[in-house]
């Protein structure tokens, strides 16, 4: 079919792909998602949602972006196996006829947007200005920080597509989780440089390390939003995120929140 572009957005669809969120640094070219974006890194701040807000590109997407973008939203609403490609198709207003011709099942659909999740992720991450920190350490606070930050919007905006397919599919669909896996493990693999880098300057005799404590991080925040899913609100994932920053700070010995909580 050939009706790629020419389909309307549905009132309320998300344009994810004009947006970057959950994870991976590895899964397509950063200076692509870069580039791709009208972010400063001086300047940034932060969109209304993780993943869903339109961002300056102006072009409408294409069909099968605009499937992806569903798929991103309606997977984090619905989770996998409730979700239909009637649902998608809904979402993206496109017939059924154009998702067959750019995906030959649901799953092979799911794998696509394992890809394009993480793509949006890599250039949100890379455009993120904690990067601009000389210390490894405050890079890495920096970066607990800007999860916090955009801890916004409805619970589909700023929970991980990854989380959520891994958690239905580690059994029945093994090529969806082991995509899921090595784009999360990617997206650990950035955090480690900077934990490694901050362990050789701060503490390098410790008996940690640094890939367990990147482990760590991603744990920390793929168990919050399984609690901000339970509880219906970015609360105790904003919670938890704090006492990992704390955390950091006496695992690397800098006194906790010295810059942030000072009285007079």
């Amino acid at each position: 079919m050939a009706d790629d572009g020419a389909d309307a957005v549905a009132p309320g669809v998300l344009r994810t792909s004009q947006n970057v969120s959950c994870a991976n640094r590895a899964a397509g070219p950063v200076e692509d998602a870069v580039l791709s974006l009208d972010i400063r890194p001086i300047s940034w701040s932060k969109p209304t949602s993780w993943y869903g807000s339109p961002m300056a590109l102006q072009a409408a997407p294409d069909t099968k972006t605009k499937i992806l973008d569903a798929a991103l939203h309606v997977i984090r609403a619905k989770g996998y196996a409730a979700t239909t490609v009637d649902d998608l198709c809904a979402t993206a207003a496109v017939s059924k006829g154009s998702f067959f011709h750019h995906f030959k099942s649901k799953d092979g659909l799911a794998l696509a947007a394992v890809e394009h999740f993480s793509t949006m992720a890599t250039g949100l991450f890379a455009s993120a200005p904690y990067h601009q920190a000389t210390d490894p350490l405050e890079r890495l606070l920096g970066y607990v920080d800007f999860r916090a930050s955009i801890l916004s919007g409805d619970l589909p905006e700023y929970t991980c597509l990854l989380g959520t397919l891994v958690q239905e599919t580690y059994d029945t669909h093994p090529d969806i989780r082991d995509a899921c896996d090595r784009s999360m493990s990617a997206h650990i693999a950035e955090l480690t440089r900077d934990v490694a880098l901050a362990k050789q300057l701060h503490c390098p005799t410790a008996e940690w390390t640094a890939e367990s404590i990147g482990y760590f991080m991603q744990s920390v925040l793929q168990g919050s939003f399984i609690f901000a899913k339970a509880t219906q609100n970015a609360t105790v994932a904003r919670d938890n995120l704090a006492h990992l920053r704390r955390y950091l700070e006496m695992l690397f010995g800098k006194p906790c929140n010295m810059t942030r909580r000072q009285k007079p």
